[in-house]
Parts: C-alpha cells; sequence; structure tokens
C-alpha cells in the first residue's frame, strides 16, 4: 500500500484506482459508522479520496501504517460532512432510535488478526479510556462532546483519552 500511495502522490490515477479498488470497502464502512448514512458516507468517502490524490506526498510509512492513514483521511472527511450538514451524532441509545448498524467491511476487520489484536489491547485499558477512546474514534465524538455525554471536565476526558491511546500504542506496538 505505502508504494501505491507514492505513486498517487506522482500523480497516476492508475494508483489512486488501485487504492480505492483495495481500501474503498473499508473505508466505507469507517464513514458509515461514523455517519450512519450510506449516501453521507459515500460522500465522505468520495471527499477523503479528492483529500487523498492532493495529499498523498503528505504520507510517512515511518509514522504508522497507511491503512491507518487513509482511515484517518476518511474519518475526517465524515466528521467534516457530518458537521457541515448539521447532523447529530448518533448516540447508540436503542431509546432514542440510534441503534448502530456494524457494516460487513467493519466485521471483516474486527474478525482478522489486527481486529483481535486491537480488542485485546482495548479491552487491556481501565474502561473510562476505553469508552472515551471508542466514542472519539468510533462514534466520532469532540472531547467537549464527550465531557458533556460523561458530565465530567474536559481536561479528565482529555487526559483519559491521551493516555489510552498511549497505552493502545505500546499494546500494538
Amino acid at each position: 500500500m505505502p508504494a501505491l500511495i507514492a505513486a498517487v502522490a506522482r500523480g497516476e490515477q492508475a494508483a489512486l484506482r488501485g487504492v480505492y479498488d483495495r481500501q474503498a470497502a473499508r473505508l466505507f464502512g469507517v464513514a458509515n459508522a461514523i455517519l450512519r448514512d450510506r449516501e453521507m458516507a459515500a460522500d465522505a468517502l468520495h471527499d477523503a479520496f479528492l483529500k487523498l490524490a492532493a495529499r498523498a506526498a503528505q504520507f510517512d510509512p515511518a509514522r504508522g501504517a497507511a491503512e491507518a492513514w487513509l482511515a484517518g483521511i476518511v474519518r475526517h472527511a465524515a466528521l467534516d460532512l457530518a458537521r457541515r450538514r448539521g447532523r447529530e451524532m448518533p448516540t447508540d441509545d436503542p431509546g432514542l432510535g440510534d441503534t448502530p448498524v456494524p457494516p460487513a467491511a467493519l466485521e471483516r476487520v474486527a474478525a482478522s488478526e489486527e481486529g483481535r489484536r486491537l480488542r485485546e489491547c482495548l479491552l487491556a485499558l481501565e474502561e473510562s479510556r476505553r469508552n472515551g477512546i471508542v466514542l472519539a474514534f468510533v462514534h466520532g465524538l469532540s472531547h467537549a462532546q464527550i465531557a458533556a455525554r460523561l458530565e465530567l471536565p474536559l481536561g479528565t476526558v482529555k487526559g483519559w483519552i491521551r493516555r489510552g491511546l498511549l497505552q493502545l500504542r505500546g499494546c500494538l506496538a
């Protein structure tokens, strides 16, 4: 994947198509998990690939996996789209009708070896840190939204998430 992204950075259209062919289903799942709307998720994926074409030269394989970098671009595109359209983020509260529907792509990732390792590492975290990370990175909530939802000081939430991410990095390394 890093070689394809490098080719995208050189302006090779076939490389962009190759990244799309290999990653679109998984990345659509990421966007759909955040937006809970297939049309909006497709728009976010489109926006993300436009950003990828423009910013491919910024990818540094020494800083992390290409797949994670791509997921970050999609996550940000989905959150930007949700903010632009003024859509509320889902709460996962069945009483409010916000029931999550996990996409098939995320199920495949979750069933993979990387998914297993991530689950193990997440379960090793303190519950507060794990919840903060899930609310931020899976549900797309900001630190302020998490603090309001959990009725905690913003600094506490930021600290939990930061320390949790550091623990995850160490566990996954």
